[in-house]
């Protein structure tokens, strides 16, 4: 029983996450005075993508971005209304199969109509003539050609042929267009950096009468740069009466459940402030993403002040509350404190799983201290939590990190022979250990190995090898993996990046 288990819930958290001091190993009772939350600075390119990014240097290099290990999905799965802009649009089932099919192929012809428009010939007028049946689905799958096929050529004029086509097939008999394909509309604007079409066409929906979406809002605040537009973009979809913010309890949840998807901590505390003042309570959710937040920016004096308030409140902490303390006590270094933090987690009827211990373990690694890494991933086994790839790769990259390679690679071969595949992280990490002991040779045969085994190597993972090859005086070879990534077709709009290299 942990101390303080008398208390109630939130004060016996709180007094394990701040009063317990940092304790370098698992049973010490030495303290050291180290910073709890990151130093990093936190950046975004507002979608949350990061395939494209180069390598990120410093302590953090390889690692698991936290951001996807303390994501919180929205309450209650998917949203009521339909909100599917096309991004997840997939083909039908049994005897649905032959009408995609004839989607499919009907989507096709119109996508090649609009590519003939101009002087000569009018899209419009093949339209009509071709008289198609108009519905959700083939607007869908038009568009959504549209979107995928967007590059640096074309973006000033597919979003006029997009916008052409909607407006046309918006005119059609017996067919009314939805909030999804307005969505899907957007995300070519957005594609094609049209911000003032995006919030005319948002203008539109709301004379209209449609309801608008949380998708709605991820895609015009993504696409709203300016600190300023965004706080207006949000107090217009607050005090908007057709905003479907379901499934979350109110629109304040909505919009900031979409703001940390997009990694916008200030702006975050903004809208939470908005909301006090506007007289709404929070929920566990709002506290999840505020503390959230909190951490991410590094205040963790304000973080603890939100924990307080929420057991004051009468509130309990889920499982995603927990999933964050551990991961707060991790990074602090204080591994007693999160033991006992599980143990009571147990004793509530709130059992840690693999997340839990993932996140966990993926602080310590941060904090350096691979002793209680390994005490925590052991526990975990014999709990009976069967670690995933993203925990594998948590305790490969804290290894890899800390310079014991052996023992990373120790865990990368346990991980396969328990039918655990690699993902990209994984193999970023082992790339950079093996090249940390000089095994280039091998670094770029694993490189070469990731897409037999179906993971594509992002771009991160070339411009890792590259700079690592280069930095040991292997540029003959740094120029090899350069050519397999060209071969592959990968990341061509990237190879300025790699100075000094010339395609043959």
């Amino acid at each position: 029983m942990i101390p303080g288990a008398h208390l109630p819930p939130l004060r016996a958290v709180r007094a394990l996450s701040a009063r317990l001091g940092p304790s370098r190993h698992l049973y010490s009772d030495g303290s050291r005075n180290g910073g709890e939350g990151p130093s990093d600075t936190v950046h975004s390119n507002g979608g949350g993508v990061r395939e494209g990014e180069e390598e990120v240097t410093g302590p953090d290099a390889g690692r698991f971005p936290r951001e996807m290990l303390l994501r919180l999905p929205p309450p209650g799965g998917p949203p009521e209304s339909d909100d599917d802009d096309g991004e997840n649009f997939a083909p039908g089932h049994g005897p649905r199969i032959r009408s995609f099919e004839d989607v499919r192929l009907e989507g096709d012809r119109i996508f090649r109509i609009l590519l003939q428009d101009g002087p000569g010939f009018s899209a419009r007028q093949a339209l009509d003539e071709m008289r198609p049946k108009v519905s959700n689905a083939l607007v869908r799958e038009v568009l959504f050609r549209i979107v995928v096929s967007v590059d640096s050529v074309n973006r000033e004029r597919f979003p006029r042929l997009a916008y052409k086509f909607f407006v046309w097939a918006g005119q059609q008999e017996g067919y009314r267009h939805d909030t999804s394909m307005y969505n899907l509309v957007m995300k070519v604007f957005a594609e094609c950096g049209e911000v003032k079409a995006m919030w005319r066409l948002f203008e539109e929906m709301a004379e209209k009468g449609l309801p608008v979406s949380a998708r709605t809002f991820h895609l015009l605040i993504c696409a709203s740069g300016k600190v300023g537009l965004r706080r207006r973009l949000v107090e217009r979809f607050i005090k908007l009466s057709t905003f479907s913010y379901r499934p979350f309890r109110n629109a304040f949840n909505a919009i900031l459940h979409t703001l940390l998807t997009i990694e916008q901590y200030s702006l975050i505390e903004w809208v939470h402030e908005k909301m006090i003042l506007e007289g709404y309570l929070p929920d566990v959710l709002t506290y999840n993403i505020v503390m959230r937040a909190k951490y991410m920016l590094g205040r963790l004096d304000q973080f603890h002040r939100l924990l307080d308030e929420m057991g004051r409140n009468g509130l309990t902490p889920d499982l995603h509350t927990y999933n964050l303390l551990l991961h707060v006590l991790g990074k602090g270094d204080k591994p007693l404190a999160a033991l006992n933090l599980l143990n009571y987690m147990s004793d509530v009827g709130c059992v840690p799983n693999v997340l839990h211990f993932t996140n966990l373990i993926d602080g310590l690694g941060r904090a350096g201290n691979l002793e209680a890494c390994k005490y925590f991933f052991d526990e975990m086994v014999k709990k009976g939590c069967e670690p995933d790839v993203v925990c594998y790769t948590v305790m490969i990259t804290s290894y890899v990190a800390a310079g014991e390679f052996e023992e990373a690679q120790r865990f990368f071969d346990d991980m396969l022979v328990r039918g655990q595949l690699p993902n990209v992280y994984t193999y970023n990490s082992m790339i950079r250990g093996l090249c940390t002991v000089g095994e280039f040779d091998k670094a770029f045969s694993m490189l070469k190995d990731m897409e037999s085994h179906g993971c594509t190597p992002n771009f991160s993972v070339y411009s890792s090898l590259v700079s690592r090859m280069r930095n040991a005086g292997k540029d003959s070879q740094a120029n090899n993996v350069i050519k397999y990534m060209t071969d592959k077709g990968h990341y061509l709009h990237l190879l300025s990046r790699f100075g000094g290299y010339r395609r043959c």
